[in-house]
């Protein structure tokens, strides 16, 4: 079955009491037993299983896929029960580019109880295997990373994640299962931060991780799960699964307009560089064409000509991109993003991260130049 037909259906519930063809909402809390204590239909406590998160689980594990999907309240939920998988001594390799609030969670929450991890290039295999110790338990791969969209090799770093006796998790929520699927290259873990594509409408936090036939794993996340209670509500899990049926024509058309976003920027004079996979001059453009299919994102990073003031007094110009926090949504959105993650951030101090939106690409296009003067 194509994704977009599993998109579709993993999303459908038969309702039998009324034959509704949109899903219900489960907001019960609580579930009924029978008189001999056990639970006819197979539900107890929200916070353990619901029916809605149940349904976004499975489609979670078909769209990427995956034998087992969790949800979780919100993407950094989900990565700190993975993280909680991991034991005093244990060491893990993060990116130096990667969503600055995934490195600061390691450093400030896990470091102080014994967690070790090194930054490093993942774009650099060979800086991998030299940062690689012999505690290591897992590689962090975000590809396209955030900001600077630069690639890592999923297949080539999940076969030296494996080499080590480490797991390889990759951050997909740029990716999207419906241009990678980080698990047809070896990788053990995806994660998602379901906010963005997967629910597309700026409306709902979600996150969520997906294996692949690991079942200690799985059973030890379920445990996280369960225990520390960092689940979507029953409304939360309706929202996601409600924007997983449109995600193919979303991401399609935000990709091709990215595309032409990229292409029209590439070759301004205002614009220093521009940072999209797509783009034959990108570093990593033969990576993006082996492991990105149908298109390689709604994702791109502009660096402009001058300091951070000059970018910033940029965004205020353009009439159709929000300035705002976030994407994958429906509508653009455009950020300065060194004033969010600090002067210590690696991040270029002209750089702004831009989420194109399913607005018409010409009336995006002219928004640039208007703005660019």
């Amino acid at each position: 079955m194509k994704i977009e037909t599993l998109a579709i259906k993993s999303t459908q519930m038969h309702d039998e009491n009324t034959g509704a063809v949109s899903t219900p909402i489960y907001l019960s809390t609580t579930f009924e037993r029978d008189s001999d204590g056990t639970y006819p239909s197979g539900y107890v406590y929200s916070r353990m299983n619901n029916p809605n998160r149940e349904l976004l689980e499975k489609s979670l594990a078909a769209l990427e896929n995956g034998t087992d999907g969790l949800a979780f309240a919100s993407g950094m939920a989900a990565t700190t029960a993975l993280l909680h998988c991991f034991k005093t001594g244990d060491h893990i390799l993060t990116p130096d580019d990667a969503y600055f609030a995934t490195n600061a969670l390691i450093e400030e929450v896990f470091t102080p109880w014994g967690l070790e991890f090194t930054k490093v290039n993942m774009a650099d295999l060979a800086e991998i295997k030299q940062a690689i110790r012999p505690n290591t338990k897992m590689i962090w791969v975000e590809t396209p990373s955030n900001p600077l969209l630069k690639l890592s090799d999923i297949q080539a770093i999940a076969e030296l994640s494996h080499t080590v006796g480490a797991i390889c998790a990759v951050d997909n929520t740029w990716g999207t299962p419906l241009l990678q699927r980080p698990l047809d290259f070896g990788a053990d873990v995806v994660m998602h931060s379901t906010t963005k594509y997967l629910s597309g409408h700026s409306d709902v936090l979600g996150g969520a991780l997906i294996l692949k036939e690991n079942e200690p794993l799985v059973t030890k996340l379920r445990s996280i799960q369960k225990y520390t209670g960092g689940v979507p509500s029953p409304f939360d899990c309706w929202l996601v699964a409600r924007g997983i049926r449109t995600l193919s024509v979303r991401v399609r058309e935000q990709t091709k307009n990215a595309h032409a976003l990229a292409e029209f920027l590439e070759k301004h004079p205002k614009i220093e560089k521009v940072h999209y996979p797509g783009l034959p001059s990108h570093s990593q453009f033969d990576i993006a064409k082996k492991q990105m299919t149908g298109g390689f994102g709604g994702m791109l990073s502009v660096q402009v000509v001058g300091d951070a003031q000059n970018a910033m007094n940029l965004t205020g110009k353009l009439q159709l991109f929000t300035t705002a926090t976030s994407l994958g949504g429906v509508e653009s959105l455009i950020e300065h993003r060194k004033s969010i993650e600090g002067p210590t951030s690696p991040t270029p101090d002209n750089l702004l991260r831009v989420s194109v939106g399913l607005e018409n690409i010409e009336d995006l296009i002219q928004d640039w130049v208007e703005a660019l003067g």
